[in-house]
């Protein structure tokens, strides 16, 4: 069985943004997202392979026999774009999707150029209705 390539490291998450974030804006905004993501997590910013930042972990097993480990929430401040790891597949979470902003949505990732093309206060409901999905479906430090 293939091994898991993104897991937590013990690198620094503000080494990483002040190295690999080039424009001030992004830093500003890794910066924030940093802030409200352990606000919302209650865990601490962890670096999950060279450029995810992430805030807890769950573990998850599929159909297929594939398992690991992932963060609750993360994300990360890429070139293009930020790339969110915050949603899930829930109807809450669908609907929140109307009111979020200017954004793209990959299978399990949406993309946002800048913090300020979206709401946050829609943004926290996304995250919310994502740890309580996560909470509810996997095998969590969440629920303590």
């Amino acid at each position: 069985m293939a091994k898991n390539k993104t897991i937590v490291t013990e690198n620094s998450v503000m080494d990483f943004i002040n190295s690999y974030v080039a424009d001030d804006q992004k830093k500003i905004d890794s910066f924030e997202l940093i802030h409200l993501m352990e606000k919302w997590t209650g865990f601490p910013a962890k670096m999950w392979g060279p450029s995810i930042i992430g805030f807890g972990s769950y573990s998850y097993k599929y159909a297929s026999g594939h398992e690991g480990t992932a963060p609750i929430l993360a994300f990360s401040p890429r070139k293009a774009a930020f790339s969110l790891y915050v949603y899930s597949p829930s109807d809450e979470n669908t609907l929140l999707l109307d009111e979020l902003g200017k954004y793209k949505l990959a299978k399990a990732c949406i993309y946002v150029k800048k913090l300020s093309d979206i709401q946050l206060s829609t943004l926290e409901l996304v995250c919310k209705a994502t740890i309580a999905y996560i909470t509810q479906h996997n095998e969590c430090a969440c629920r303590t």
